[in-house]
């Protein structure tokens, strides 16, 4: 079936045959956005047959003519409204067409506001016109059905403005009453839209419209006074860079206008996920998250956004944002986020620090404590180089050399070695303390978002692997205002060079090997390679970074003193 339908003007040697005004329903299957839902629209067309018993017009007759032109004309207006919709991303614009602007308004207030940002009671819209994710916004009575995998929107818009009735082709019974479907979707409410294979594993909601009438069958166990965000911690999650590229920045993109006005119904629940970023999500939300398949009740809410909006890498578009806000607001989340557990860190810290002076005190002179005291002041002072250290592929074989050479530089040092257990906050505190990062292209490079804009960033680049540290961490760290300092190591500094022929694609020609597939450039380049830094090509880049942070704290000083 075609996904809408062409107008025709019939002209056989100057005649035109017309018929009198009745309309007829010509059905078609929404195949961009039904996703084999069984929903029919119809549109309303002019049907012309050719029958002799309407006889024949002739071109000479100028009143007929004018009023066939003025038909034709009409018909032409009418496609090509239905058609502007169809292109236009409304996944419901034949809707739009039978209410005139009544049953789902698609329309939005400005130019920079999103597709459904605004939209009237009683409607679902859906925006797929992004290739990263879908996004659907219900509004009115919204109920939830955990056992069919469903949201319901119960809607009184049965009938329109008084221009056409939508009949829908579905009818459920329900204890005995009729339930019309209006309109039905399905969505995966998960942020790597393009990517098929991970998306075949997302679990799949169904939104359903269908009359109010009928929503007396459907009590409510839990009514909320403020709209929810479903969305899916599925797919990649396991792998800090996902996380945050495809869940928490994207839920702080689409839920930061309602200023924590929202309740979170997640799909694809992870008790580890909510211990993990409940600092986080205590900043976006002042409501407990809600397991949607775990949580059997039927909650009730004003509005549902189903899915979440992504921009780009790691980042934020502000001209896409409601206050213009940026990826350092962002950031500043994670500050109010984590900052009550790090005071609590630094209090421990400093209780076991004075016990540890006591017992000294008690067991050597005062002079060498009070010179104790005196050298940790001096290191305080120096600026601070944090090292996220790899173990297995893609480690630095020669890590220690490195930290020595960056002592000897002028750098105090931290090396921090995240696994999974690692607590956030821990992590945010070393790096938000800090004035330089050093690490190898990883997903531990997403830990740069907790670094201070103006801090350095230096990234280690292994063989093979350009493309993706310049377009995952090097572009979004200077967006968030970091001094990003790239390292592409030479293939010599590869273990590579030592399994293959310098004449070899995989040393000579990295990108005719990427070319040839991910699996090759997994295999290869990442979780195939070590790295042993060529100690003095690689100092010229701590030199660097520690130049720029001591003119930064020196700044910093000259402001804090004005």
């Amino acid at each position: 079936m075609a996904r809408y339908q062409r107008c025709h003007q019939w002209k056989k040697f100057g005649l035109v045959q017309v018929k009198p005004l009745k309309h007829h329903t010509i059905p078609f299957k929404d195949e961009e956005h039904g996703g084999g839902g069984g929903e029919e629209s119809r549109a309303f067309l002019l049907v012309v047959p050719p029958s002799s018993s309407y006889g024949y017009y002739y071109n000479n007759n100028k009143r007929t003519k004018l009023k066939l032109f003025t038909l034709l004309f009409l018909s032409f207006l009418s496609c090509s409204f239905i058609l502007a919709l169809h292109l236009f991303g409304c996944t419901s614009a034949f809707s739009l067409f039978y209410s005139f602007g009544g049953v789902n308004d698609c329309s939005v207030s400005d130019a920079n506001a999103p597709l459904c940002g605004s939209i009237s009671n009683g409607t679902i819209c859906c925006d797929r016109s992004s290739h990263r994710s879908d996004i659907c916004v219900m509004k009115g009575d919204v109920r939830t059905s955990s056992a069919s995998s469903s949201v319901f929107l119960y809607s009184s818009k049965t009938t329109t403005h008084g221009f056409f009735n939508y009949v829908s082709s579905k009818v459920e019974e329900v204890n005995g009453d009729a339930e019309v479907e209006l309109q039905h979707e399905k969505i995966k409410p998960y942020t790597r839209k393009w990517e098929t294979s991970v998306m075949n594993t997302i679990d799949e909601l169904d939104l359903v419209s269908k009359t109010e009438n009928t929503a007396i069958n459907h009590h409510c166990d839990v009514s909320h006074d403020v709209p929810a965000v479903f969305f899916s911690t599925g797919g990649y999650t396991g792998n800090v860079y996902h996380e945050f590229n495809d869940g928490i920045l994207p839920l702080y993109i689409t839920s930061q206008h309602l200023n924590k006005k929202v309740v979170f119904v997640i799909l694809e629940y992870h008790n580890w996920w909510i211990l993990k970023y409940g600092d986080i999500l205590s900043r976006l939300s002042d409501y407990p998250v809600i397991d949607f398949s775990g949580d059997k009740r039927t909650h009730c809410f004003p509005e549902a956004i189903v899915g979440l909006r992504i921009h780009d890498e790691l980042t934020i578009d502000s001209s896409l944002m409601s206050g213009n806000k940026s990826i350092v607001d962002f950031r500043n989340v994670l500050d109010r986020a984590y900052l009550p557990r790090i005071n609590g860190l630094i209090q421990d810290e400093e209780r076991k620090a004075k016990e540890r002076q006591r017992e000294k005190l008690s067991l050597s002179p005062s002079s060498e404590i009070m010179e104790e005291v005196q050298e940790e002041d001096q290191l305080i002072k120096k600026p601070k180089l944090v090292v996220l250290s790899r173990n297995g592929s893609r480690a630095i074989t020669n890590e220690d050399l490195m930290v020595k050479m960056a002592e000897k530089i002028g750098f105090r040092i931290q090396v921090v070695r995240p696994d999974q257990t690692t607590e956030l906050a821990k992590i945010y505190r070393a790096l938000n303390s800090s004035d330089v990062l050093v690490g190898v292209h990883g997903a531990a490079m997403t830990h740069f978002l907790f670094m201070r804009p103006g801090s350095v960033f230096i990234q280690v680049i292994p063989l093979g692997t350009d493309w993706a540290a310049e377009t995952y961490y090097g572009e979004p760290s200077r967006k968030l205002g970091l001094n990003y300092i790239s390292y592409p190591i030479l293939p010599i500094e590869s273990s590579l060079y030592d399994k293959y022929d310098t004449s070899d694609p995989v040393l000579r020609d990295p990108e005719s090997v990427n070319r040839k597939g991910w699996q090759y450039t997994k295999s290869i380049y990442l979780d195939g390679q070590k790295v042993r830094l060529n100690l003095r090509r690689f100092r010229k880049r701590l030199v660097r970074a520690y130049d720029c942070s001591i003119n930064r704290n020196r700044h910093l000083r000259l402001q804090s003193q004005q």
